[in-house]
């Protein structure tokens, strides 16, 4: 990660962490990057939004530094995240931007830049992209006359996404009644008219944003409001998105969550079984739930597991050649249909299953029972000293040992805060505490809490 640029772009407080000024220069240095990459011909960006107030502000500036480095913006509007990617991948667009801060609440935003072939942006040229913003954009030559771009409408690219989505459905989904919680973001503009085209009775919930709603108690962060809708209302089935709709969680029609591990297990046992899978294998993050890895070892389908991010899963899956991936947050790549975590593409390919099966959505997921989880998290003056502690790694090898077969423990460090994370799974709760606790003892005895 870099000093403005995590793993999923430059993100924080609009106008405090993220300013105008900021996107501005973004802006200038994409378009001043791109088009002297491509000297013989015009610099073309696609940009999209949510629905959050600051990302109309940040659409104005970022169009702004780009058209004044003589590049041309396309806009999009009100869009998700992995729309943008389709659309500069299949459209040869120079790069793509996403305005969004995903499930983070309005206050906050955010630039994501995607490359051309429509994947998260590389470190060596994001290092570029941050020397520019500390040492300004002085250098960078300003497009005069005839060389200066413009701005263009392409609400059209928005909606040939709609289609494609469309397109990738194997069945009707006539006579199921479907809820679907847009989170008051992205998938407000994109959702409904994805499953009305495909015969659903479509639910919708969270889908009047106002600039200020976005996230709020609502959404993949907030589903108990979809649970209750999902039972109070007799659905099939519901589907929550996060603010940019690049990650998805499911509800049955008992009103019980089917995570993203969940999701996984039932569209990568299908896949499997129909010969889809490639390497019959399901790429995960560390912090996949140990219910899932025991599931797919009763099924005899292999796993790797990646760093948390799904900029790290897809880079496996590109590497290995494999179909399949995703994180327990509901991010889900099926590299076969996007390259990056798709929400509403997601529940199509579970309703896919779902509708194959002609079984109850609590039925398909009871494969795969989720094991209890103990998760704390603990601020220290040095992670990396703690997290290499002797004494601490040993602490985790003794409660290993204990939970033996029934679970496993994991510390890992904030991306972003002086914080290991202590996390335990096991088929017992209480043992799982117990065993979060007794390494945090540990800590604290060699000294590394603050």
């Amino acid at each position: 990660m870099g000093k403005y640029f995590g793993t999923d772009g430059f993100r924080g407080e609009a106008n405090v962490d993220l300013t105008v000024e900021h996107v501005y220069k973004i802006g200038r240095i994409l378009g001043a990057y791109y088009g002297k990459m491509h000297p013989d011909k015009k610099c073309r960006v696609v940009i999209g939004k949510d629905t959050r107030r600051s990302s109309y502000m940040f659409e104005d500036a970022i169009s702004s530094g780009l058209t004044a480095s003589g590049a041309d913006a396309y806009l999009l509007h009100v869009t998700t995240t992995p729309s943008v990617a389709y659309i500069t991948r299949v459209d040869g667009f120079d790069c793509g931007v996403m305005i969004s801060a995903s499930h983070n609440p309005y206050y906050d935003n955010g630039i994501k830049i995607i490359s051309s072939s429509g994947e998260k942006i590389d470190d060596s040229t994001i290092e570029i992209f941050e020397r520019y913003l500390d040492e300004g954009t002085d250098s960078l030559p300003l497009a005069k006359r005839e060389e200066i771009g413009r701005t263009v409408d392409y609400a059209a690219g928005r909606n040939r996404y709609i289609g494609y989505l469309i397109s990738i459905a194997k069945r009707s989904f006539k006579d199921k009644h479907v809820a679907l919680d847009c989170a008051n973001g992205s998938a407000s503009s994109i959702a409904k008219p994805v499953f009305d085209a495909l015969g659903a009775h479509t639910h919708v919930l969270s889908n009047e944003p106002n600039g200020l709603n976005i996230n709020k108690d609502c959404g993949s962060t907030h589903i108990e409001r979809l649970q209750e809708f999902v039972v109070k209302e007799g659905c099939d089935i519901g589907f929550a998105y996060d603010g940019d709709a690049d990650r998805c969680l499911a509800v049955d029609e008992k009103g019980n969550v089917v995570n993203g591990d969940q999701i996984m297990y039932i569209c990568g046992k299908y896949m499997s079984e129909q010969g889809k899978l490639n390497n019959n294998t399901i790429v995960t993050t560390v912090m996949s739930n140990f219910g899932l890895y025991k599931a797919l070892d009763r099924e005899g389908i292999k796993y790797e597991k990646t760093k948390v991010g799904d900029r790290f899963v897809y880079e496996n899956m590109v590497a290995n050649g494999h179909s399949l991936g995703g994180e327990q947050s509901g991010h889900i790549i099926f590299s076969k249909n996007a390259t990056t975590g798709d929400g509403i593409l997601t529940s199509l390919k579970l309703m896919d299953v779902f509708l194959e099966r002609k079984l109850p959505l609590s039925e398909l997921a009871k494969e795969c029972p989720m094991y209890p989880q103990c998760l704390k998290n603990v601020r220290v003056k040095s992670k990396q000293e703690a997290q290499d502690d002797e004494r601490v790694i040993a602490a985790v090898k003794r409660a290993e040992e204990k939970l033996a077969d029934r679970g496993r423990m994991l510390l890992r460090q904030s991306g972003t805060e002086p914080v290991i994370r202590v996390m335990a799974e096991s088929v017992d709760a209480a043992e799982c505490e117990a065993a979060v606790d007794e390494v945090i003892a540990v800590l604290k005895e060699c000294g590394h809490l603050l």
